[in-house]
């Protein structure tokens, strides 16, 4: 079957586009921040041999991980302000859904990293008298941070994606503003196509900056 790809009435949406790639650039920054903010925390309370510090902790990573990210959006838009004292909006619930998620990976990234370390950087740290936190911030972290640089540019290539997952509670992010335009035109096709390839365009560089960053950690090994 012949088909006529026709693009104009994309093209004459584009407003509403770029307002969609606003909006998913601004929740995928958001969640990576906070992700990366809070993942230390709760990377190093999972690493800490204290009970009472480690298994909630634990606890967190493992539901955030283990459940889909659409079903935490849907939670916290749906069943959240049932339990709660206020409302939330769109953006919050994606907000709040996708940062804990980000944080249960990035906690992961970070406590990976940790354990990478030998143990005698450790003792020797210990040795001359630093206390954990000076271990931690003089001479475990950042010879962590390098070794853990990939799998963040990795995080945050998924996470942009995942904020597609925000159209189902109607946030006016790219994919949303993309449905928006194939209803009332009638072209999935064309419309998709677009939205795909701003996706592209928005994520590969990501992409290739982790390719490049691993071959030059690679040359200095």
């Amino acid at each position: 079957m012949d088909r006529i790809w026709d693009f104009s009435s994309v093209f004459a949406s584009r407003e509403l586009l770029l307002v969609g790639l606003g909006n998913t650039v601004k929740l995928g920054v958001t969640c990576l921040v906070i992700g990366l903010t809070a993942g230390l925390f709760v990377g190093a309370a999972r690493y800490s041999r204290n009970r009472l510090v480690n298994w909630p902790a634990s606890a967190f990573v493992e539901v955030f991980r283990n459940t889909p990210a659409l079903v935490q959006i849907m939670w916290f838009f749906f069943a959240f302000p049932i339990i709660s004292p206020f409302n939330i909006d769109a953006f919050t619930a994606a907000a709040l859904a996708l940062s804990l998620n980000a944080t249960a990976f990035c906690a992961e990234i970070y406590r990976g990293g940790i354990q990478s370390i030998e143990r005698g950087q450790w003792d020797a740290a210990k040795a001359i008298g630093m206390s954990y936190s000076q271990q931690m911030r003089r001479i475990i972290l950042p010879q962590a941070i390098t070794r853990m640089v990939p799998a963040f540019m990795n995080r945050a290539v998924e996470l942009m994606k995942m904020t597609s997952l925000a159209s189902v509670i109607a946030f006016g992010e790219l994919m949303h503003q993309g449905k928006a335009i194939a209803t009332y035109n009638f072209n999935p096709i064309e419309t998709f196509t677009v939205v795909a390839l701003i996706f592209f365009v928005l994520i590969y560089p990501l992409a290739l900056g982790v390719l490049r960053f691993e071959a030059r950690l690679g040359r200095s090994q």
